[in-house]
């Protein structure tokens, strides 16, 4: 109809996107229209100075499209926003009330019925709504439950769409902030290694001049603790590389005796912990193609675990193979159970082997090992029980 009052509007848009996207409101109205024998269904969006159609179907040629407005205060429908109940009449021509309203006299409106849709925070979205030039028996009770249970469904699946984008928007934002902050690790974790540099330096030059005991001891220990904050800087930088997506940095080399790589991480560990036996059981027939330096790592960090979560009176066992195209390390040791919970997120960062928050490190040492396994093409697995808790990384070798 040319006279009728539509305009395109832009800021309801994402109301008529959102009920564009529910693929039951078109069912919906057509079960309206075909049970009522009404010609004209809608979901309109109603707010005290607007009314605009959301959803549509017509069936007699109104001329109403999704987008389309009428003047809010000429139509029925503004009295349900204000009393969010339902209104119904069979023909207009025996309510009074609505026969002065613009929009039905215009049109020649006569059978009428509104429901309000009402949203799970208590808002009236608008209403859903039918019509007809012709009367029709619609002030019923199953009518009317018919219309109430449809605009339930609707404002459900509304509710749903925006909890949805709202958890979207959510996750989002904190995806960007944990970029942020892992970026920010990486920064710091590089700016970090200049001056422990120099204190190292320092260190070096203060072990070549004379010192009397004490001294030595505490050159020593500097020695340790910079030695230390190198292996943590290492392992901040190595988990930024890892979260920002370039992963573990790789030096592939070809035909590596890893013996002697997996002997020296072994003596290292010997001295800080003496008193602790570690059983070996090599097989390394074949040279390996990898990163002898990362392996190493690897080998440390896993060592290191059982080292410190095994029994101290229970040997901590070391198996290494190399043959048939496969390299295969296993890191064994005595004690307590690693609980379920914690095996389930064993190998994320900054958990720690029994979750004990008292120990030393931040708890990277495993994921940078799941990450180095990883990055050769291979993968690290645990297994604990109460006997024995295995660390396994095989690669192809």
């Amino acid at each position: 109809m040319d006279t009728l009052d539509i305009t395109r509007i832009s800021d309801f848009q994402a109301d008529i996107d959102a009920l564009a996207g529910i693929s039951a409101v078109p069912r919906i109205l057509d079960l309206i229209c075909r049970t009522t024998g009404m010609g004209f269904a809608t979901v309109a969006r109603i707010t005290p100075e607007r009314w605009v159609a959301c959803a549509v179907q017509d069936n007699i040629g109104f001329g109403l499209k999704p987008g389309g407005e009428l003047k809010v205060e000429t139509t029925p429908c503004h009295d349900i926003h204000q009393s969010l109940k339902p209104i119904v009449f069979d023909d207009i021509a025996d309510d009074p009330h609505f026969t002065t309203l613009h929009t039905p006299a215009l049109y020649g409106l006569k059978s009428y019925i509104a429901v309000p849709i009402m949203m799970a925070d208590g808002r009236c979205f608008g209403t859903l709504c039918a019509f007809d030039t012709r009367a029709a028996r619609v002030n019923r009770p199953e009518i009317i439950g018919l219309f109430g249970l449809s605009a339930e469904l609707i404002a459900q699946h509304l509710d749903s769409q925006r909890c949805m984008a709202a958890a979207q928007a959510e996750l989002a934002e904190a995806r960007k902030a944990a970029e942020r902050r892992e970026q920010f690790i990486a920064v710091l974790g590089h700016d970090l290694r200049n001056p422990l540099g120099a204190i190292m330096s320092g260190v070096t030059l203060l072990e070549a001049m004379p010192l009397n005991d004490r001294g030595a001891r505490l050159v020593t220990m500097m020695q340790t603790c910079t030695a230390r904050m190198n292996e943590l800087i290492g392992n901040v930088l190595d988990f930024a590389r890892g979260r920002l997506g370039s992963g573990i940095a790789l030096d592939i080399r070809q035909e590596i005796r890893l013996e002697p790589v997996l002997e020296q991480v072994i003596s290292e560990l010997r001295t800080s912990w003496p008193e602790r036996v570690i059983s070996v059981d090599y097989d390394l027939r074949s040279p390996v193609d990898c990163d002898g330096g990362r392996i190493a790592q690897l080998f440390s960090n896993l060592l290191g675990n059982a080292l410190t979560y095994g029994a101290p009176d229970e040997p901590v066992r070391v198996i290494a193979r190399s043959a048939a195209g496969r390299f295969e390390l296993q890191v064994a040791n005595g004690g307590r159970q690693i609980p379920a919970d914690i095996m389930t997120r064993l190998f994320q960062p900054f958990v720690r082997g029994h979750g004990q928050s008292t120990q030393q490190g931040l708890g990277l040492g495993l994921y940078i090992a799941s990450e180095i396994a990883r990055a050769h093409g291979g993968e690290l697995i645990a297994t604990s029980t109460s006997e024995e808790t295995r660390f396994v990384m095989q690669i192809p070798a």
